[in-house]
């Protein structure tokens, strides 16, 4: 099998090397030519690279102008003699859901991403073999609350109610790697089963790291980027219970603190850190349905 990869960064690298591990060839198209990789540019290699591949996958987001991705070779994705397709999105498409729970049949284009909800659909209807896997905040090795802790650069802000969810990004290489294997084509949200606020992750980073938690500020006083802004500007939970039972997947780390604990293990390996806890069956969440008040409706993140 042949997996040729979009954009090899911090999330697709992972899966590039799971499938490695499996004895697959995987070839990368970066922005210049690096370790073996075509360049972005180079249309024949790249067209090559897509001719013979069996699979394919985009973790390219849009730029301004919409999908580069596509812009250039969307055509001949489309008409390849591929096996299987795949893009990474966001739930960012879903937008501002007060707080409710959205899974895959809810609207998108009501949020702040235009440009992520326009490549998102286009992903989703250039073939019928296409996996679009819509990603959380994602965080893992080097990206986690702990480092932010660690560095000083943690925020706690004053936002009563405000949710979100996040993924692991070894949950994100397992829920791909279990589309390849088996289900259907369509869209699949790979997110933890607890939602909970940033500032209880920023807490529960402190108290792994032996640290004081940062002040609790307003919004208005904590110096954050405008798309630090953005982020708090939306509160949504997000369900997984369709790649749950299409593709056989749970998330090995159900909740925030699992997943920093197994991080913080890694870090400090003299530390006390209990194993992942069992992922858990039933999300709660209204099953099969999205409420109908939330019609309206990623970095180290795709949030």
């Amino acid at each position: 099998m042949h997996m040729h990869i979009f954009g090899p960064g911090y999330t697709a690298g992972r899966i590039a090397a799971a499938l490695r591990r499996r004895g697959w060839r995987v070839s990368a198209t970066r922005r210049r030519t690096e370790d073996g990789d075509s360049a972005f540019d180079d249309t024949a290699a790249v067209e090559a690279a897509i001719g013979s591949a069996t699979h394919l996958l985009s973790s390219v987001p849009p730029e301004g102008y919409g999908d580069p991705v596509l812009a250039r070779y969307g055509a001949i994705i489309a008409g390849a003699p591929l096996a299987w397709c795949g893009y990474i999105s966001s739930t960012g498409v879903y937008g501002d859901t007060g707080g409710a729970w959205v899974d895959e049949s809810a609207p998108i284009g009501g949020g702040r991403r235009s440009a992520r909800v326009e490549a998102d659909s286009a992903w989703a209807a250039l073939r019928p073999d296409v996996r679009v896997f819509r990603l959380p905040g994602i965080y893992g090795p080097g990206r986690s609350a702990l480092d932010r802790v660690r560095e000083g650069k943690a925020h706690r802000i004053d936002l009563a109610g405000q949710v979100f969810s996040r993924v692991h990004v070894d949950d994100i290489v397992s829920g791909v790697l279990a589309a390849i294997d088996r289900g259907p084509a369509g869209i699949y949200n790979l997110a933890d089963d607890r939602p909970a606020s940033q500032n209880a992750v920023i807490e529960a980073a402190c108290d792994l790291v032996g640290m004081a938690p940062p002040p609790l500020l307003a919004l208005d006083d904590a110096g954050l980027s405008p798309a630090a802004r953005g982020f708090y500007s939306e509160n949504r939970r997000v369900a997984n219970g369709k790649a749950r039972r299409l593709l056989g997947w749970a998330p090995r780390y159900p909740d925030y603190r699992a997943g920093l604990r197994a991080l913080n293990a890694i870090t400090s390996p003299n530390s006390v850190s209990a194993p992942p806890a069992a992922a858990s069956h039933v999300q709660r969440y209204p099953s099969n349905r999205v409420d109908s008040a939330i019609a309206k409706s990623g970095i180290s993140t795709l949030e």
